[in-house]
């Protein structure tokens, strides 16, 4: 067989594994860059959603140096489009006068039935898209959106005593064995 030209599997496989790319075309890792720990302490989390975001090159160079905060963080549905709000990217430190705005408006990258299907639950149930986690994804940045419900203030000491009784059963499992 002459007109063979396809490299062995094997030898394919060595050389994907060599430049530091998976053999399989479906492992992605995820790298966590940020996580918003107050959304699961202030809101009962309904539904989670993956969304793109629409970043310029000094944010997402920011964003591998490992900076971001989304504290204060929520999206928004505008005009049929969803947009991230207060998420601080910090500006990028060798950054010249092509730095981005570090609190602006980012576009969330949704398909069309999916922003109509949040849309119809916000306005219908009354809850609220809260930013979970920023992360990378085989090299693209997403964000881990949530749909969810604010807690009220006994909501949040009830959680809190169950956390605690959970730990008081642990230590004694522990003590125990």
């Amino acid at each position: 067989m002459r007109g063979h030209l396809l490299p062995h599997p094997q030898a394919l496989s060595a050389r994907v594994k060599a430049r530091g790319r998976p053999a399989t075309a479906g492992a992605q890792e995820r790298r966590v860059i940020a996580r918003n720990r107050r959304a699961r302490h202030d809101y009962h989390i309904e539904d989670v959603v993956e969304a793109g975001l629409v970043l310029t090159g000094t944010e997402v160079k920011s964003l591998r140096a490992g900076r971001a905060s989304l504290t204060d963080g929520f999206a928004q549905i505008t005009d049929g489009e969803a947009w991230l709000h207060n998420v601080h990217i910090p500006e990028y430190a060798q950054g010249t006068w092509t730095n981005h705005e570090p609190r602006r408006p980012r576009k969330l990258l949704l398909h069309r039935k999916e922003i109509d299907r949040l849309e119809r639950q916000i306005a219908e149930r009354g809850l609220t898209l809260v930013p979970l986690s920023l992360y990378f994804s085989g090299g693209r940045v997403k964000v881990e959106l949530a749909l969810a419900r604010g807690k009220r203030t006994y909501d949040k000491r009830q959680d809190l005593a169950q956390r605690d009784a959970a730990r008081e059963v642990e230590r004694a499992h522990r003590r125990r064995g």
